[in-house]
């Protein structure tokens, strides 16, 4: 028994050594055009998003098993060198090493035993488990906000693009019609340019 929980758990290690953290992904990325966009680094063998509970439309994480190790240093080290957007969104994504924390299905480890107890208000530890509790409420406060201001100007900054890009295939329209129908050709006859045919 104890040598099938040393396997269990050595292969779990082995798991995490080769998947990477994706953090600040659109709401919009997929499973599938996660895969898509890093299968350029290799084999991705599985991705798994880690929920957020308390704010559907922020930005997800992602757990992304690579098939080797160096598939997933080359991941975190070209992500960590340049902007890495996916579904062209205006996010850059960031990457770093997975840990063992991060699974929820993590084996237990071999000889660790976890013991759990409640705490009474004149324990000594009361009071840091309370403060502890009311700075995680207000962190929790915090990166909400934060999420919101940050899909807020993301979402602004979209809409500028799509805008910009609108206004210039519109212009390119003109130009190829203004093209098309001759009159580049009498205009430049007019003046007296020269308007080559490419």
């Amino acid at each position: 028994m104890e040598s099938t929980t040393q396997t269990d758990y050595a292969a779990f290690e082995e798991k995490v050594r080769r998947t990477v953290y994706l953090d600040n992904l659109s709401p919009q990325v997929t499973e599938s055009v996660l895969k898509t966009a890093l299968n350029q680094f290799g084999s991705v063998q599985n991705v798994q998003f880690i929920p957020n509970y308390l704010e559907s439309r922020t930005a997800q994480c992602a757990l992304v098993e690579m098939k080797n190790l160096k598939e997933a240093k080359a991941v975190i080290s070209t992500m960590g060198e340049f902007p890495f957007m996916i579904s062209g969104m205006p996010r850059p994504v960031r990457a770093r090493a997975a840990k063992m924390e991060m699974f929820d299905d993590s084996p237990i480890r071999p000889g660790r035993r976890i013991i759990c107890r409640w705490l009474d208000p004149i324990d000594p530890d009361y009071d840091v488990a309370q403060k502890l509790k009311r700075l995680v409420r207000q962190h929790d406060a915090q990166s909400s906000f934060l999420l919101k201001q940050q899909l807020a100007q993301e979402e602004k900054l979209s809409k500028n693009q799509e805008a910009a890009l609108k206004a210039n295939n519109k212009k390119y329209e003109m130009v190829e019609a203004v093209l098309a129908d001759g009159t580049a050709q009498r205009l430049a006859r007019i003046y007296d340019v020269r308007i080559s045919d490419d």
